[in-house]
């Protein structure tokens, strides 16, 4: 990790240390929950000297991506101020991101922005989504995910049906 990447991770977790939706996954890598959305940052080198860091919210998993959708969400990326919408084909997810540079340049307010932003635009369109293409919100994949490690859980000591 080069000088530029350090000194963004030392802004991110500085402005962000003390949400209680913030969590650390891994050096350079962070997640934060906002509303329904969990918005990934990652920071990462641009060459010897530069930073980027990079906010990346999963609508939805299991999506059928179809020609419609497909277009819709093209649309949408040209009226956006900024940020995008993409698709992963691995898994069937359509994820909205954008980029910040790194560095001595990155401040708090424009990472809380950029934050707040990508949590609402995938806040907004998670559903929308799903209800076009099929497959479920990330929140609806926790709370599944959730449930179901209870269940085993429950099961493990006795409490499961009979």
């Amino acid at each position: 990790m080069n000088d530029a990447s350090r000194r963004s991770c030392a802004k991110v977790e500085k402005t962000l240390e003390k949400s209680p939706a913030f969590q650390q996954i891994d050096k350079g890598f962070y997640v934060v929950r906002q509303g329904s959305a969990y918005v990934h940052l990652m920071v990462a080198d641009w060459g010897d000297d530069r930073a980027i860091v990079r906010f990346v919210a999963q609508l939805a998993r299991g999506v059928d991506m179809n020609p419609d959708l497909a277009m819709k969400l093209l649309r949408l990326n040209a009226r956006m101020r900024f940020g995008a919408f993409g698709f992963v084909v691995d898994g069937g997810c359509v994820t909205f991101s954008h980029t910040l540079l790194g560095g001595e340049t990155l401040n708090s307010e424009e990472l809380l922005a950029t934050l707040r932003d990508v949590a609402l635009v995938s806040d907004e369109y998670d559903d929308k989504v799903v209800a076009e293409a099929g497959g479920q919100t990330m929140q609806q994949l926790l709370e599944e995910s959730a449930l179901s490690a209870l269940k085993k859980n429950l099961e493990h000591k006795g409490w499961g049906e009979a």
